[in-house]
């Protein structure tokens, strides 16, 4: 599937957390892509600085299925691209080049799946594992692991736990007293795990902030975790 321009029609905007919103949107003709893929939005001179168009990867958080399509966006102060989002509403038109990128979900059914993400990381996790190629083609044992700082930006927490087959398990830094979760980053919960958890038979799939990825992946391979079984999407700010 080669990337081309799309003229994308918004279709909804929600606030999920105080800094995330869903923007949900519909092109011009049909938009194939694989669950984790992204699109490459076209931020207009006039929403930009240095006067000239910007493009700015978002991860698509909807399942290749699904209609209309859906944005998961981390507002940035300063950031071009999720100010520019931000200001659309329905009815509103902007462009994007897609289907970019290959991570996607690769895992045979007969080993384990280990999705772990940062914030709005979790996204192209959420597009897979809603994807009719995944469930019609389960791994043997499925984990997501979210980690965030605070309750209130925890993400898709019903949704995810209502996938079959899927262990979602959120992990928070800092939690309130009345947390019942782990409290912590999610590097220190593997960490903690030692040799209770099948490494060789799981593919693991790292999306979210740089440090947690480059953390991870250290803890994988000192695990004795393949490489070929580590699949990243780094997010920058």
């Amino acid at each position: 599937m080669a990337a081309s321009e799309f003229k994308c029609t918004v279709r909804n905007f929600e606030q999920l957390t105080p800094s995330v919103f869903a923007l949900a949107f519909e092109t011009d003709r049909p938009l194939e892509f694989r669950g984790g893929q992204f699109i490459s939005v076209v931020v207009p001179a006039g929403a930009a600085s240095g006067g000239r168009d910007l493009r700015r990867a978002y991860s698509i958080a909807s399942a290749p299925e699904q209609r209309p399509i859906e944005l998961c966006v981390k507002f940035i102060e300063e950031g071009p691209g999720s100010g520019y989002l931000a200001t659309l509403r329905p009815g509103d038109v902007f462009r994007g080049f897609a289907p970019y990128g290959d991570f996607v979900y690769q895992t045979p059914s007969l080993r384990n799946a280990c999705f772990i993400a940062t914030g709005t990381g979790i996204a192209p996790f959420r597009s897979m594992v809603l994807s009719r190629e995944y469930l019609d083609s389960p791994p043997a044992q499925a984990w997501c692991f979210l980690g965030v700082r605070t309750q209130n930006e925890l993400l898709y927490v019903r949704e995810l736990s209502g996938v079959k087959g899927l262990t979602f398990f959120p992990s928070i830094t800092q939690a309130s007293k009345d947390w019942q979760g782990f409290r912590g980053r999610v590097t220190e919960y593997f960490r903690s795990l030692d040799g209770e958890f099948p490494w060789g038979e799981t593919d693991f799939y790292l999306c979210g902030n740089g440090p947690m990825i480059t953390e991870m992946k250290e803890l994988l391979l000192e695990r004795g975790v393949d490489k070929k079984s580590i699949h990243q999407e780094i997010y920058y700010r």
